[in-house]
């Protein structure tokens, strides 16, 4: 099972409102030139249950990838590109979820320091690659000279240029010395991206993945398309060739990426038989457990939820409380976010046991 490659087909308008030159569309068993049938437009959202359960299946089969991986040494790098808000990053992390993090690592390099900025532009990601045994994802990669770089200003033409000239040789010679290299781009319309943004704009928790330099590429969406079609005109060859995510519904994206990356790998089976659990040997008189009242315990603030299913706000509360006056145990050293009391159970008054003994 060999990875395939495809002759170059004409041009076509991908979501990302621009022309591909030898477009691949990451759907199916394997590698396709293709374009979706939905490309450019919004799918009707895949059904949950049927997505959770295709999930599962390929993240098993992602887990016996990983065990051929360690057995043959084979060494994996998986490049995801594509725009702020489509998709990369939780696909990454569906593809990595089971996976053993010994052998499996994400790179998402920040902005390179004073002293990279003097090396050769390709050495901070060759300091990354995998060794054998190992996969490794990149979330972004050395492509960011040819985007966000190349876009913003960040590098000059000559750099630019140089980079467009290096990267097939650089990929090239990955290749021949063996490492199995995927490059992904996540492909999305302008409309969705801002439906993304606005999400992340109005939730709390996602709220740090929207950055000014996000924010600035709305304003330069045909730009990013200029700069997206160069890099495939002179990065999409025969041995790293591109494929094409579409990405309008993330869901459906992350099927595809991960039952093409599945295809595309070569690996096999391998014979693993689980390891046998040994019985627990007869408790000796030579040890006897120090009492409990020797250690402190982390408040038990999650009993509150079993009195109070939906006050998530009254659990919350109480954890603040138990942080504050307890720390650690408070004055007792099995207290439990009592703030006096060896067994006060994160209440606030007399019934938490402030200065009893046992108050619940």
């Amino acid at each position: 099972m060999s990875p395939q490659h495809t002759s170059p087909t004409p041009p076509a308008p991908d979501a990302d409102g621009a022309s591909t030159p030898d477009k691949r569309t990451a759907a199916g068993p394997g590698p396709s030139t293709a374009p979706s049938p939905t490309a450019g437009t919004r799918p009707p959202k895949l059904r949950k249950a049927a997505y959770e359960k295709e999930l599962r299946r390929l993240q098993a089969e992602l887990v016996e990838m990983q065990q051929w991986v360690r057995e043959t040494g084979a060494r994996v790098v998986v490049i995801m590109e594509g725009r702020d808000a489509a998709g990369k990053g939780s696909a990454i992390k569906r593809i990595t979820q089971y996976l053993n993090p010994r052998y499996c690592r994400v790179e998402a390099l920040p902005a390179p320091n004073s002293r990279e900025q003097g090396q050769w532009y390709f050495q901070r990601y060759i300091e990354k690659l995998p060794t054998a045994g190992e996969i490794v994802i990149f979330d972004r990669s050395w492509y960011n000279r040819a985007g966000v770089e190349r876009v913003m200003g960040f590098c000059t033409s000559q750099e630019y240029r140089r980079f467009l000239h290096q990267a097939p040789i650089v990929e090239r010679l990955l290749v021949e010395d063996g490492i199995l290299l995927r490059k992904y781009w996540f492909s999305v319309s302008d409309e969705e991206q801002i439906r993304r943004f606005t999400s992340r704009r109005d939730d709390p928790l996602r709220q740090w993945k929207l950055s000014p330099m996000d924010l600035q590429s709305i304003t330069r969406w045909e730009d990013y398309s200029r700069a997206k079609d160069e890099m495939f005109v002179h990065t999409d060859t025969p041995s790293a060739p591109w494929f094409t995510v579409e990405s309008e519904d993330k869901k459906r994206s992350r099927i595809n990426v991960i039952t093409h990356l599945l295809a595309s790998i070569p690996w096999e089976r391998v014979e693993h038989t689980p390891p046998e659990i040994p019985e627990r040997p007869e408790e000796t008189s030579t040890y006897q457990r120090p009492p409990r009242t020797d250690f402190r315990y982390v408040p038990d603030v999650a009993a509150a939820l079993e009195k109070h299913p939906s006050g998530g706000g009254r659990a919350g509360k109480t954890s603040a409380e138990a942080g504050k006056s307890a720390k650690a145990g408070g004055n007792g050293k099995n207290a439990k976010a009592g703030k006096n009391g060896k067994n006060g159970k994160a209440g606030k008054n007399g019934k938490s046991g402030k200065n009893g003994k046992n108050g619940k």
